[in-house]
């Protein structure tokens, strides 16, 4: 009997429609069964900027598309309530056949291409309204019950990978048990990092503006790396810190904690920096933090006070907290006390925390870690900085 991958699939959703194209090359190159299932959004508790989150995901799905030989539109509109829910019974015609992933591209092309002939031409399979909603509810309940809320998620003996650009994980566990058929060809979803090759010369100044949280896991993993691709670049970094999103009021319900947990975990591992070893600093750890940095940032200290804060928090559990370990912090950084207790009695942090916030609304996005090059489409998360590379690439030689 050959091993399950479980795969959710929202009909809605730019991730999923990547993702489903990649089905039929994964149960063909590796000896797995592969069991769909078909998947409501999260709820508003795991999206809460629902409306950015699907403006993003359309835009970053063109651009992962193109890095992973995969096809999605140019600029895509929002489809209709209406259209999705044609979608959706077309797609709940064949939750459990070995063509839904066939059906599944066949439908989301349709979808975002806004031909709505071609979604009509496949509106004969489809089920009636009762009998979607039945899919989607017994999707919903097999997701929870694995522990996770997005689509474009596959899981796999108590591991969950969302998105084709941690299918590499999954890729490498099946080689690993030997279920490649083809051992000696590269992944069909390769992991995608920073190159670091030869800088392009000449051109203009480049600015880097990095938003991130302290109380990020993801921004403790990326931070080291945007540095290192600033100075590979001699871009200025613009360092534009925020409040956790819980401190913002934007919830993260313990589901979307647990896997962002274990995903982090998974990809330090990868690009080999520690992590694990936690002191939480949400609240006074996350506060004090930014006081110290809006403080000592015009000093030039800033850069290095964050990334030992950022390591502290998630890799040597350091409560930011406590003066001890804050202090230890700042030490390391090339502070000294008076610095600090001068930064801990100022305030002015909120305003500034503040202005990156809106700033970072405008960018369209609402969580760290988030990125641009010299005001150009912004990018989220740490598994985008090769993007973030491309950007620095292309607007060194377009001025040159």
């Amino acid at each position: 009997m050959r091993p399950v991958i479980d795969y959710f699939h929202q009909a809605d959703d730019p991730y999923s429609h990547l993702a489903a194209q990649l089905l039929g090359p994964l149960a063909h190159r590796y000896e797995v069964e592969i069991r769909p299932w078909l998947a409501p959004p999260p709820d508003d508790a795991a999206a809460p900027e629902r409306d950015r989150l699907a403006a993003y995901a359309r835009r970053d799905a063109v651009r992962l598309a193109a890095a992973y030989g995969l096809s999605f539109p140019d600029h895509a509109a929002a489809p209709a309530p209406e259209t999705v829910a044609l979608a959706e019974r077309i797609l709940a015609a064949a939750p459990r056949s070995a063509a839904f992933g066939e059906a599944a591209v066949s439908v989301g092309a349709a979808l975002w291409s806004g031909d709505a002939a071609a979604l009509g031409a496949q509106a004969g399979a489809a089920v009636s309204a009762g009998e979607a909603a039945a899919a989607l509810a017994a999707g919903e309940a097999e997701r929870r019950r694995l522990l996770h809320y997005l689509g474009a998620v596959f899981a796999f003996d108590g591991e969950l990978y969302w998105g084709v650009d941690r299918l590499g994980h999954l890729e490498q566990r099946l080689a690993g048990m030997g279920l490649d058929s083809r051992p000696d060809a590269p992944p069909l979803a390769p992991h995608r990092d920073v190159r670091l090759g030869p800088a392009p010369s000449g051109g203009q100044p480049l600015t880097i503006e990095m938003w991130f949280s302290f109380r990020s896991p993801y921004s403790w993993i990326a931070f080291p790396r945007v540095r290192r691709l600033a100075r590979h670049f001699g871009a200025r970094l613009q360092l534009r810190a925020v409040l956790p999103m819980v401190m913002r009021g934007l919830p993260v319900p313990p589901i979307k904690s647990r896997y962002i947990f274990l995903d982090t975990l998974r990809e330090a591992g990868r690009v080999g920096l520690p992590f694990g070893r936690i002191a939480d600093p949400v609240g006074a750890g996350a506060e004090r933090a930014l006081a110290v940095l809006h403080h000592v940032a015009p000093l030039g200290l800033g850069e290095a006070f964050a990334e030992l804060a950022l390591r502290g928090a998630w890799a040597e559990a350091i409560a930011l907290a406590d003066d001890e370990g804050l202090m230890d912090v700042a030490r390391r950084a090339g502070l000294t006390e008076d610095q600090v207790r001068a930064a801990l009695a100022d305030d002015s942090w909120r305003a500034a925390a503040e202005a990156n916030r809106a700033a970072l609304f405008d960018a369209g996005l609402w969580g760290a870690p988030t990125y641009r090059v010299n005001g150009g489409p912004a990018h989220w998360g740490q598994d985008r900085l090769w993007a973030l590379e491309e950007d620095l690439i292309s607007a060194t030689r377009s001025a040159a």
